[in-house]
């Protein structure tokens, strides 16, 4: 590890009167993969809007290699990619046009832009195969696919996943595992949100467990495992 990538000090993030986050301080070094856990409605997906400031923090700062994060496209340029729960393509558009949707950060240099989508094309061979297909009819998978594809188009050190696997075949996410491996292999950081606990302490270097909006543990896999944090956490109960 060459230090943090991504800082977040004292994070809270409300939704009017209801508080969804409370005082969370978590970090993802350079070249690691973190996972993000917890039971439903524990606060994690509010936690990585906050992060992006998709939904400004009531409190709380966030540094991207050492910058702050204070508004949405500043997170981008700072090399924040997110694939938010459910995917979330333009399903009336190609699957080249969603690609070039996510390489507006890079718009205006063409030959660059040609050159990323060529490389997720690569990563992900059965985009290349649709590429003048509507993302709309694609599958579950393929769009996620897609979603991660099209994240991976602004060129980030850091790709936030919500949710990997939500509603997927177990073959399909492991297809989808092992092109993360990959991309972490070659340098990109991942801060992921996975509904299978198992699988995601298997891939993670460092997990953080959330309850009721709040940071249970921090540790290692083995040592979440050890300590039965996992098992605590989920029985502590979800949060709002």
């Amino acid at each position: 590890m060459n230090g943090d990538l991504l800082s977040a000090r004292g994070l809270s993030v409300s939704y009017g009167p209801i508080s969804a986050v409370r005082n969370v301080s978590l970090r993802v070094g350079e070249g690691e993969i973190v996972a993000l856990l917890g039971p439903n409605g524990a606060g994690k997906t509010s936690v990585l809007r906050g992060v992006t400031a998709l939904v400004r923090p009531s409190a709380g700062r966030v540094r991207m290699a050492g910058h702050r994060v204070d508004d949405p496209a500043r997170a981008v340029a700072l090399g924040i990619a997110h694939v938010p729960e459910g995917r979330r393509v333009f399903p009336g558009l190609t699957v080249r046009d969603n690609l070039l949707v996510g390489g507006w950060a890079v718009s205006g240099r063409t030959s660059r832009l040609r050159a990323r989508e060529e490389q997720v094309f690569e990563l992900f061979p059965r985009l290349a195969e649709r590429r003048q297909q509507l993302a709309g009819q694609l599958s579950g998978g393929e769009q996620q696919m897609l979603a991660i594809a099209r994240a991976l188009m602004s060129e980030p050190r850091l790709l936030l996943i919500d949710e990997l696997s939500l509603g997927l075949a177990p073959m399909v996410v492991d297809t989808l595992t092992e092109r993360l491996l990959e991309l972490n292999k070659n340098g990109t950081s991942l801060l992921l949100i996975e509904q299978f606990v198992h699988r995601a302490l298997g891939i993670a270097d460092r997990v953080y467990m959330l309850s009721k909006g709040r940071v249970v543990f921090e540790g290692t896999p083995a040592d979440a495992t050890k300590a039965g944090a996992v098992e605590e956490a989920y029985l502590l109960g979800a949060g709002t």
